[in-house]
């Protein structure tokens, strides 16, 4: 009996140790996984989960329009497997990095993923156009020469479910042991896209019909999605101040339309948005749509979509 007794913590602890030994070697095991940005990060992490942890290149409150690689950036793309960017329209700084740190990765752009919607760049009028006169220097590309359209992709859940198709199979091709894991993720994560596709959609019903201002022209692929209305953005590329009378013809724009709303973002100079409010009834608000403001990981997608729809619902309400 006492043997017995003897036996079953013993068993238990073999046990435990089994399970702790196997947890660490599907750890190790993980391939090694870097993400260009907060919103693709949050999606590739949902499928990793229960595998490992990708790395982040764009992270805390930096942007991508305006990102200078770090020696730790550097270091991850030269370990890399797998790379996920959107492409040279958005990450236009990781070109020349990932022709050469990142040559023995499989690199994955997810502008290119099928089923993609893409919408031009609007231009003219309250969109200022998307030339802003400077010839890139000889042999460098300029970041919109790959393809003319807006790159921020992820704005539509439709586009995120694209997104994340493609990082399921490109995950599945360089790790197939976890294949069963990263399809099953997938599936959940789809549940959860369509679930907050149609949450966002009531949110904004109240005010689908209210123009509004942005600080750049961002959201294209969320107002495509739920009919609301940008009548017009202080600045097509944050990286480039808009002048004089740019803010000028904005600032008519707005008592014009009678837009109820003008939008900063948390990264940007918001002294610009103060001056287009300046003398009309038009209240001010941020939106985040790269998630400067988030912590990353899995969960951050749906904080981001939520968080815009919940300031548009606040301020134009």
């Amino acid at each position: 009996m006492n043997v017995a007794k003897a036996f079953f913590p013993l068993a238990a602890s073999l046990l435990l140790s089994g399970l702790l030994v196997g947890t660490t070697a599907t750890a190790a095991d993980a391939p090694k996984v870097v993400v260009s940005i907060k919103p693709v990060h949050s999606l590739v992490a949902a499928v990793m989960q229960g595998v490992g942890t990708p790395d982040l290149i764009v992270d805390g409150a930096a942007s991508p329009h305006t990102y200078a690689l770090k020696p730790s950036n550097a270091r991850s793309l030269q370990q890399a497997q797998v790379v996920f960017w959107v492409g040279p329209g958005m990450e236009a700084f990781l070109q020349k990095p990932l022709a050469s740190l990142g040559s023995n990765a499989t690199v994955v752009e997810l502008d290119q993923a099928p089923g993609i919607t893409k919408l031009k760049f609007r231009e003219g009028g309250a969109f200022e156009p998307h030339d802003d006169g400077d010839e890139p220097a000889a042999g460098e590309d300029h970041a919109h020469d790959h393809e003319e359209f807006d790159t921020h992709l992820w704005l539509d859940p439709h586009n995120a479910k694209a997104m994340v198709a493609e990082i399921t199979t490109s995950l599945v091709a360089a790790d197939p042991t976890n294949a069963l894991i990263y399809e099953a993720n997938q599936k959940a994560l789809n549940d959860k896209l369509d679930a907050l596709d149609t949450e966002i959609a009531s949110t904004l019903a109240p005010v689908k019909n209210k123009p509004f201002i942005v600080f750049h022209d961002a959201y294209q692929y969320f107002e495509h999605r739920y009919g609301v209305r940008v009548s017009g953005s202080i600045t097509v590329s944050p990286e480039t101040i808009p002048g004089a009378q740019r803010v000028s013809e904005i600032h008519s724009k707005v008592a014009d339309l009678g837009a109820t709303c003008v939008f900063a973002e948390p990264q940007f100079e918001p002294k610009l948005v103060n001056v287009v409010l300046e003398g009309t009834a038009a209240k001010s608000g941020v939106l985040d749509p790269e998630a400067a403001t988030l912590p990353q990981g899995p969960d951050l997608y749906f904080t981001l979509m939520r968080g815009i729809a919940n300031s548009l619902k606040a301020c134009l309400s």
